[in-house]
């Protein structure tokens, strides 16, 4: 976010309801819908702080459907969205497709418990050596400090209901990002989803030696760069047909 900020952006970060420091008191798993509708509040606040003006939205993971969901229900309040180490219907996934086998443990619980070893899981299950040992660390720290569980809700939806969001209906300036080695959505999945975004201005770029978790990856310098020049591209002027 820092080095974003040096660059002019506003940045804001926000933590959906159940994890990090937001609220954890609720009956419920969190799920994706749900987390569509934190994004609605977060961007209500800071409209209602720095003006109405349409943002420019990231998101990754799970956070990334978050967000494609978002934009879907208000795309009014989205003036370019990147969707990070997404998934669309889930086909040709090998880190969901192991994910399902605990799909009822993950129904009869609103929590599954996480720690350090989980953290270090996410990195090494692609391709182990992608992100720096230190980094990896320093993640793990920085997460467990704040959570020993995390909601299920976005773990049932990605193992049992997707698509959750659908591309036809997003029609918002559109940039997905992913990973050279990340296991959570195939190629052809993605393109699919690429395929059907009804905005002309849409972009699909594939991060070499990346991953899942992108930005605390090695060459996460990449990743800023595809970031940044999608969110700062130059307005249309003009656009040509008959």
């Amino acid at each position: 976010m820092d080095w974003f900020a040096r660059r002019g952006f506003d940045c804001w970060c926000v933590d959906m309801e159940g994890y990090g420091r937001s609220t954890k008191d609720r009956d419920n798993n969190a799920p994706i819908a749900q987390g569509a509708d934190d994004c609605l509040a977060a961007a209500t606040y800071i409209q209602r702080l720095r003006g109405k003006r349409p943002l420019c939205v990231y998101g990754i993971s799970s956070g990334a459907l978050r967000a494609a969901l978002f934009a879907q229900r208000h795309p009014e309040l989205v003036g370019r969205l990147a969707l990070d180490a997404m998934v669309w219907t889930g086909e040709g996934s090998p880190t969901l497709a192991e994910r399902k086998k605990k799909l009822p443990e993950f129904k009869a619980k609103n929590r599954r418990p996480i720690d350090k070893a989980f953290i270090h899981s996410i990195f090494d299950r692609d391709h182990p050596g992608t992100a720096e040992e230190k980094v990896i660390d320093a993640f793990a720290d920085a997460v467990t400090a704040l959570d020993t569980s995390v909601p299920t809700g976005t773990y049932v939806d990605m193992c049992a209901n997707l698509p959750v969001c659908d591309p036809e209906r997003i029609p918002v300036p559109t940039l997905i990002m992913r990973g050279e080695y990340d296991g959570i959505a195939s190629f052809a999945d993605l393109l699919k989803f690429f395929e059907l975004l009804p905005n002309p201005d849409k972009q699909f770029a594939v991060m070499p030696g990346i991953a899942h978790a992108s930005f605390h990856q090695k060459n996460y310098a990449i990743c800023y760069h595809i970031l940044e020049s999608f969110f700062s591209q130059p307005a249309l002027v003009y656009r040509g047909g008959n």
